[in-house]
């Protein structure tokens, strides 16, 4: 393949913008490729070059890209405005929907997305507890600020150069993934938590599930000592389970953030809960909380669809999704395995990762231990074959509605062609 057009970009872009990109994962040596369109499954770089997209946007297109009826949709309320900055019926849609597929959001507040979500939500359970320490636990992203930067996942898994106050470090508390006595001891010994925030399913580290029990052990905790837990399911929500990973380990978190697939390519997200703690909010409650473009009719529109389209398809969507997901993984495993490279794969539903390792990974610390040497020579091959994958050992490979049968056994073929390159 020729990049000519992407490395142009990309010297002009350093010149412009910090590192030449507006989000640290999207770069990778030498220069990350610039995308001109998408298009289901697919997307074509500006040399004109074509991949099957397992990145989906870091799992935002569940349904694929520029899916129909979404796209119809918010052509259709552009031409009626793109905001209002008043209330509208279709805040009120969205939210009625969001409810009948997470009941326990019992009220709802739009914001823009998923990092906004969570800093919604921490500052809600500080605000109703009155106490000002959070625990999260080490390998969860749940957005690029201080509070919860500490032992993240994603990006920032790659560089500990992040710098932050004493005074937010001291307030967060972070413990072990699928680590039941280590958060029961943390909370025995602290009185002043305001709240837990944890993703049911890690999705920013690789995946790596919950052990069993894992998750109904930290709800009744969380119960015993009087804690709001806050489920992020950012990127689980709909992606799972139309009533995302609370729905599948049959759990009621006190608070819900969703995101990424709620606007399938839109920027939204959402943070709702119990009544007490969402009315703490503004104009209601003392925590103050505000955004211009929150609730815009383009996104809402766009969430709206999202939603509907997925009710609608939900039995076939999901049985798709999963039917690909372990053909490929399958394939995946057998190869590595065939060619004697040491490795271990997580997925769950439509999510996958593999790593290179002799070590099940089960947290943070088992997930470290992988090679990541041998996955940037993977990425590089894949990419180099057609097939588009996040860049970082510690994301999550997405498989979405778009994906097709040859698009499944073209990328068997292309990791084939990778893991004989990593072999040798």
């Amino acid at each position: 393949m020729i990049y000519k057009k992407s490395e142009d970009l990309f010297d002009t872009a350093k010149k412009l913008i910090p590192g030449g990109v507006n989000s640290p994962v999207r770069y990778f040596e030498p220069y990350p490729l610039f995308i001109k369109k998408s298009q289901n499954s697919y997307l074509w770089d500006e040399d004109g070059n074509k991949y099957i997209d397992f990145c989906n946007c870091y799992g935002a297109m569940l349904l694929g890209h520029s899916y129909k009826k979404i796209m119809s949709a918010v052509v259709n309320q552009i031409k009626h405005g793109t905001l209002f900055c008043t209330p509208t019926k279709l805040e009120v849609t969205l939210s009625q929907l969001i409810q009948t597929n997470f009941p326990s959001m019992k009220k709802i507040r739009l914001v823009n997305t998923g990092t906004e979500a969570t800093m919604t939500a921490i500052r809600l359970v500080k605000g109703y507890t009155s106490n000002k320490r959070i625990i999260k636990c080490e390998g969860c992203y749940h957005g690029s600020y201080d509070e919860v930067l500490t032992g993240s996942g994603s990006g920032f898994a790659n560089t500990h150069k992040h710098k932050r106050s004493n005074n937010i470090k001291n307030d967060t508390i972070v413990v072990q993934y699928n680590n039941i006595d280590e958060l029961e001891n943390t909370l025995k010994k602290n009185t002043d938590i305001a709240g837990l925030i944890i993703e049911p399913i890690l999705a920013n580290m690789g995946v790596i599930p919950p052990a069993k029990k894992y998750l109904k052990q930290v709800r009744k905790l969380t119960h015993d000592y009087n804690i709001p837990l806050i489920f992020d399911e950012v990127v689980t929500g709909f992606r799972v389970s139309e009533g995302g990973a609370q729905k599948i380990f049959g759990l009621v978190p006190d608070l819900t953030i969703l995101g990424k697939i709620l606007g399938n390519g839109f920027a939204i997200g959402a943070v709702g809960g119990k009544n007490e703690i969402l009315e703490c909010l503004s104009p209601l409650g003392n925590v103050y909380q505000a955004s211009t473009f929150a609730g815009n009719p383009i996104s809402v529109t766009a969430a709206i669809n999202s939603i509907k389209t997925i009710n609608k398809l939900k039995h076939k969507l999901y049985s798709r999704l999963n039917k690909y997901c372990t053909k490929l993984v399958t394939a995946i495993d057998d190869i590595a395995t065939d060619l004697n490279i040491q490795h271990q794969i997580n997925n769950v539903s439509s999510m996958y990762q593999i790593f290179f390792t002799k070590i099940p990974v089960t947290n943070y610390q088992t997930c470290k231990t992988s090679d990541v040497k041998k996955f940037k020579k993977l990425f590089v091959s894949l990419f180099s074959n057609g097939v588009f994958i996040p860049p970082s050992q510690f994301e999550s490979i997405f498989i979405s509605y778009a994906h097709t049968n040859n698009d499944i056994n073209k990328t068997i073929d292309a990791y084939s062609n990778a893991l004989k390159i990593i072999k040798n």
